[in-house]
Order: C-alpha cells, then structure tokens, then sequence
C-alpha cells in the first residue's frame, strides 16, 4: 500500500510532464529535417529570414538583400508561413463591404 502513491504519482508525472516534452520534441525534429530552401524561418535568437541554402549540420538564412548568415540547423525554432500578397487581402475586404 505504501507504494501504490508513488507509483500513481509517477505515472500522472509521465503523462503530464514527460511524455508532451517527448512529443514537442519530436515535432521539432521533423520540422528541422524537412527544411529546404526558400522556407521562411525563425531563429532561436529572433532573427526573422529566407533559407538560401542547406547543408547536413547548417542552413544559410538570408535576412536582408544580400545579407546572408550561416547558422546551425538546430538553431531554427519555426518555419513562418508564407504571407498572402497584399492585393489579395484588400480584394477580400472590397467583397466583404
């Protein structure tokens, strides 16, 4: 009886703690193995930039015209989605008025 608690304990640790961390990171693996170039990205440190290049261990991230950085692959923490061109947004706002 004295270490059905603990058991329990551990078991609700797992579930609540472990496992979602396991599952993030596994999400995070994938999405860094499936960079290619021209992907928009975001850096651990902020920094906003096009993929112009990957390599096994690095990508290059082009971050203003003809300013290039040569980071880890592990330093991407998001892909952004590509944004809609302006014309279609306001076309969208003059079918709704």
């Amino acid at each position: 009886m004295g270490l059905a608690p603990l058991i329990i304990i551990f078991v609700i640790f797992y579930f609540l703690l472990i496992r979602p961390q396991q599952k993030k990171a596994k999400e995070q693996q994938q999405m860094i193995s499936s960079l290619k170039k021209d992907d928009l990205v975001i850096t651990n440190g902020g920094i906003h930039g096009r993929l112009t290049a990957v390599d096994d261990d690095t990508v290059t991230v082009e971050i203003a015209d003809k300013v290039r950085i040569k980071v880890s692959r592990q330093s991407i923490a998001a892909k952004k989605q590509a944004s809609a061109p302006a014309r279609a947004d306001k076309a969208d706002k003059k079918e709704k008025k």
